[in-house]
């Protein structure tokens, strides 16, 4: 770990949430405003979900750039760079008048997704021991929750205030209030090689992590738990405004038990990172995600308000989400032994490719059957998780519950050897 002042050292993972926080609120935010973009675009409100998945796409363009390069080059240059280009991405929406040029600009926009875990989080992780490492994540994830929780309930406040472009230009401020703290207070968690940089060698790197069968069981653990909150994010705009008749400032306030139910599932984890296994709370988390579905497909076919069911039932799932999130990543990011950041960016570009086809087949689900369409993919994804979970998360566990070699009773044993050779 770099050798700086604790307390500078505190101000680096400080700085890079924030920075995730303008990234998070970037989407979180624009959803409940989608409606008024529609509107003053002239163009059908199906559009609005597109919003999410265009950005999503976005995320899951360069991390097989922004990965290997900072295992190259440093993870602080490649950061910075991130960050500048995602302000300025936001400040360029006063320059579109079109629908058309507003989704490109969300692609852009999204690629700020690209710098946060393949660079930013393999940092963290570089610059702290496994269990702190885990908790300084769920700790980082809670400050970059108040986006998601904040985010829906401002976005509607604004959208009734104020023009909905100017949004962008309060995420952009924060964004570059981030990038002035990474640049003070970063350090460099990897010896920069400056090797050249082939495409063969990338090309190389990454088949050895794809072709990891554990890499990619335990990384697509990730997207299935999250995948019905991801969807609750990008449709219910329309799903309690468009159908159900809320008001926005209503719809906001419905996100409130939701993202704190996520919050408080990183503060569960942050508290028991230290104490339990690495592993039990993803374990445990399975059964709120079982609880959560019930709820929701309970609310969505047998009451007459059931968005207060869905709430409920998302609020669970978040939960879980919460408890397993931190752990899961740590699991999938040390099943390989290539470099940090090419495994984070395998992981980033799996998890981003599987957000946005999950996010397409929950909207297609809804077109179909509704409601209940909706919950019942909800349950598929839910149902998977808690299969590929139980499989996944003990081998994990037993790998790290092996004993490592002593070194002393290893060199005991060679000379045994030779004396009997």
């Amino acid at each position: 770990m770099n050798k700086a002042h604790p307390r500078i050292s505190l101000l680096f993972p400080l700085a890079l949430v924030l920075f995730e926080f303008a990234v998070y609120i970037c989407n979180d935010m624009v959803q409940p405003a989608m409606l008024a973009v529609t509107r003053e675009f002239a163009v059908d409100v199906s559009w609005a979900p597109l919003s999410m998945t265009a950005f999503l796409a976005g995320g899951a363009l360069l991390p097989w750039l922004t990965g290997p390069l900072s295992d190259r080059i440093g993870r602080r240059p490649v950061l910075l760079f991130g960050v500048a280009w995602f302000t300025l991405a936001c400040l360029a929406t006063y320059l579109v008048d079109d629908i058309e040029s507003f989704m490109a600009l969300r692609v852009l926009q999204g690629v700020g997704l690209c710098f946060i875990n393949a660079v930013g989080y393999a940092a963290v992780q570089e610059a702290f021991p496994e269990n702190t490492a885990v908790r300084v994540t769920a700790l980082m994830a809670n400050v970059a929750l108040i986006a998601p929780l904040a985010g829906p309930l401002a976005g509607a406040t604004l959208i009734e205030f104020a023009p909905w472009r100017l949004g962008f230009a309060m995420i952009a401020a924060v964004s570059f209030i981030a990038l002035i703290g990474l640049a003070c207070f970063m350090p460099e968690t990897v010896k920069p090689s400056h090797d050249k940089l082939p495409l063969s060698a990338f090309a190389r790197d990454y088949r050895k992590v794809f072709t990891n069968r554990r890499f990619v069981l335990s990384a697509l653990c990730i997207p299935l738990i999250a995948m019905p909150l991801m969807g609750w994010i990008a449709l219910s705009p329309v799903l309690l405004i468009e159908d159900l008749g809320l008001t926005s400032f209503e719809y906001g306030v419905l996100q409130v038990p939701v993202f704190g139910g996520l919050i408080l599932g990183n503060l569960v984890l942050a508290a028991v990172a230290e104490r339990w296994p690495l592993g039990r709370s993803a374990l445990l988390a399975r059964g709120p995600v079982a609880l959560g579905v019930a709820v929701l497909l309970g609310g969505v076919l047998f009451s007459d308000a059931p968005q207060y069911w869905m709430a409920g039932g998302m609020t669970l799932m978040a939960f879980a989400e919460g408890m397993a999130f931190g752990v899961l990543y740590r699991f999938a990011l040390t099943s390989c032994d290539e470099g940090k950041g090419t495994v984070s960016a395998a992981m980033s570009m799996l998890c981003m490719g599987a957000y946005a086809l999950g996010i397409e087949t929950l909207r297609w689900a809804y077109r179909a059957g509704g409601l209940a369409g909706f919950g019942a993919l909800a349950l598929g994804y839910a149902l998977a998780f808690a299969l590929l979970a139980s499989r996944m998360v003990p081998l994990a566990m037993a790998a790290r519950a092996e004993p490592a070699p002593q070194p002393e009773a290893a060199e005991g044993e060679l000379a045994l050897c030779a004396e009997q050779g």
